[in-house]
């Protein structure tokens, strides 16, 4: 829905290391590794021109909006005014993204998008892989939520710098509100940045941010069939995270069922599973940024990267140099 109307949009705000806000709203910039240049201007059309698709499934009436060309709906828009919006979005996000690709090649920066839904404990999972890695590399985060600065805090207390970002009304990062943060972090040469998105397995799994891989986080208390149901995030991510692994003999969660369906839309998602927690599964997935890491280092491929969905179905842009 976010690369149909935009929302969001000229209402962010960054908060520096210094703990200071900054409005991202409608000004050129220079960033120190490029130039970005934009306007928040998007108008939306007001016709009536629109379809509904019904499929039934088990005698009961279910609405699909998303059958159309630009598989979304919104009200007074059709679906060849919304297809355009969308590439008009998406098109000045991935000009961004490879911007920002460009930079953390240059610099041997390995950036990785954590995404999730709300809950699902990126936050925790995160400072306990801060703890444990601190004392062998630079790491930086850039911290999305639409508003407090309550997780930033919580990484700042681990001795790592973080930039909070607050999105507004917006639900995702987009490459934009990330190439702002980087002009405050200037992550080092060979440095491990963090981008924890805002929590939503829907809008960002659109917006490229011109990360490395994309790592998606699933707790066990969230149901196994939720990759069936948010299928481009699991589609354009290269990482699935089982998290909160100790829960799982307490709650009514099928993992291989779940670890199956997440590859029938994405064959080459690797998975592993950890719990911030108790510890289980933390050096395998310390192990795998390591790996990530040496990879970046050595201008390599990413390990076993999941290919890129099509475009204009809602998926991350990577390109294929990256």
């Amino acid at each position: 829905m976010c690369t149909v109307c935009g929302c969001g949009e000229g209402e962010v705000r960054i908060e520096g290391a210094d703990g200071k806000r900054k409005d991202a709203k409608g000004h050129q910039h220079d960033h120190a590794h490029h130039h970005h240049h934009h306007d928040h201007d998007h108008d939306h059309a007001h016709g009536h021109d629109h379809h509904h698709h019904h499929d039934h499934a088990h005698g009961e009436d279910v609405h699909h909006y998303g059958t159309g060309p630009a598989r979304a709906h919104a009200p007074g828009m059709d679906q060849a005014r919304m297809v355009r919006i969308e590439q008009d979005i998406l098109g000045k996000n991935n000009a961004y993204a490879q911007a920002n690709r460009a930079f953390f090649r240059q610099h041997g920066v390995l950036a990785l998008n954590l995404v999730s839904s709300p809950g699902a404990g990126k936050t925790t999972l995160l400072v306990r892989t801060l703890e444990m890695l601190k004392d062998e590399f630079p790491m930086q985060v850039i911290e999305g939520d639409q508003e407090t600065s309550n997780d930033a805090e919580r990484i700042r207390a681990t001795g790592v710098r973080a930039i909070q970002v607050n999105t507004g009304k917006g639900c995702h990062l987009d490459a934009h509100m990330v190439g702002h943060a980087l002009e405050e972090l200037k992550p080092p040469q060979g440095s491990v940045l963090f981008i924890e998105n805002v929590g939503n397995l829907v809008c960002p799994a659109a917006f490229d941010l011109g990360e490395a891989q994309r790592v998606v986080i699933l707790s066990v208390v969230e149901g196994e069939d939720k990759p069936l149901k948010y299928p481009d995030m699991f589609h354009s991510a290269d990482l699935m995270l089982l998290s909160k692994v100790d829960l799982a003999p307490h709650v009514d969660f099928d993992e291989e069922r779940c670890i199956e369906y997440a590859r029938r839309i994405n064959p080459d998602l690797q998975v592993l599973r950890v719990s911030a927690r108790s510890g289980e599964g933390m050096e395998d997935w310390l192990t795998w940024i390591r790996a990530q890491r040496t990879l970046r280092l050595l201008g390599q491929q990413p390990a076993a990267a999941a290919p890129a969905a099509a475009e204009g179905e809602g998926a991350s842009a990577r390109d294929a140099a990256e």
